[in-house]
């Protein structure tokens, strides 16, 4: 359980990365004290399983959440966040935010600090600088305007977070949440605000997200706005279809002043004819689509318990380990 006199707590999802996520309960510990509340989430580490060593070594307070199988990266926040949302005490910040260094623990008093004002919810960290290939940043470029083009909305960060318990509460009762945190928070309509922070650089090891684990998990962040999507291609879909039908037009009318090479008729007609067609039912299936995403969409949230093989707890939190009900 979380205590009533915890200020700040802090969710981070941990995977094969035992030492990386013990130095970050150090530095927590260090940059907050005793006002910070750890909840590491396990996502079914195996090489290197979690437990409350680092917690320990690190004298900090906290709980890890040992699931009972790799869900991935977004889907342990998500049950991280619906773990806390059950527990968290009233005038409590939660800290959104990875294991691996990346996120500085330094920078949570200025994410705090934007949180502080009534009319904000969530405050999201965007980058000021980045640590990353030339290659990456330029592909995430293009991701962003990607993003914008096909759903509407602007993405300009990633986990690292802050909200209150209110904000907690209705992300973790959002299915989209387990799909892609950062178009989740977009989605909810709750109220956001934006702090520029610097990257860091990581703890130790490696990235374990490969060219096509960020490609899938971009193409994810798309799929909360499905219908957006959808309805975006089919209108797109259907000017190109209106202008192959006035392209058409256009040849036969050419075609019948004597305007036209021979040859040139039948082979732009015949483009014309082709794409008309193509997006004729592309427009189709987008509509089709439409109607199984709006008729399917899944409106019970995320049970963590489901998830959740056991729960222990550092030996500063109090109570040693709770089985999962």
């Amino acid at each position: 359980m979380i205590p009533s006199d915890t200020r700040i707590v802090i969710v981070t999802p941990v995977y094969e990365d035992f030492e990386a996520s013990s130095r970050l309960f150090k530095e927590l510990q260090a940059e907050l004290g005793d006002s910070v509340y750890i909840v590491a989430v396990d996502d079914g580490s195996v090489r290197q399983p979690l437990d409350t060593s680092g917690l320990d070594e690190a004298g900090a307070r906290g709980a890890v959440l040992k699931l009972r199988r790799n869900v991935g990266h977004q889907k342990a926040i998500a049950i991280g966040l619906g773990y806390v949302s059950t527990h968290v005490h009233a005038g409590q910040s939660i800290v959104v935010m990875d294991s691996d260094g990346e996120d500085l623990p330094a920078s949570i008093p200025q994410l705090l600090k934007s949180l502080q004002p009534e009319q904000v919810d969530v405050v999201v960290a965007r980058r000021k600088s980045r640590v990353e290939t030339l290659r990456f940043k330029t592909f995430y470029a293009i991701y962003k305007r990607l993003f914008r083009v096909v759903t509407g909305r602007t993405i300009s960060f990633g986990n690292f977070m802050a909200m209150k318990p209110a904000g907690v509460r209705r992300l973790s009762a959002m299915p989209e949440l387990s799909i892609h945190v950062a178009s989740a928070v977009l989605a909810s309509k709750l109220r956001i605000d934006t702090c520029p922070l610097d990257r860091g650089p990581r703890y130790a090891g490696q990235s374990k997200m490969n060219f096509v684990g960020l490609a899938l998990h971009g193409f994810k962040g798309m799929m909360v706005f499905a219908e957006d999507v959808l309805v975006r291609v089919g209108i797109a879909s259907a000017i190109v279809a209106i202008l192959s039908v006035l392209g058409g037009m256009t040849a036969v009318m050419l075609k019948t002043i004597g305007y036209s090479t021979p040859g040139w008729f039948s082979v732009a007609l015949g483009i014309l004819v082709l794409m008309f067609m193509q997006t004729g039912v592309l427009s189709l299936m987008t509509l089709m689509l439409t109607g199984v995403v709006r008729s399917g969409t899944v409106t019970s949230e995320l049970d963590y318990r489901d998830f959740i093989e056991k729960v222990l707890f550092s030996a500063k939190a109090g109570t040693k380990l709770e089985a999962a009900s």
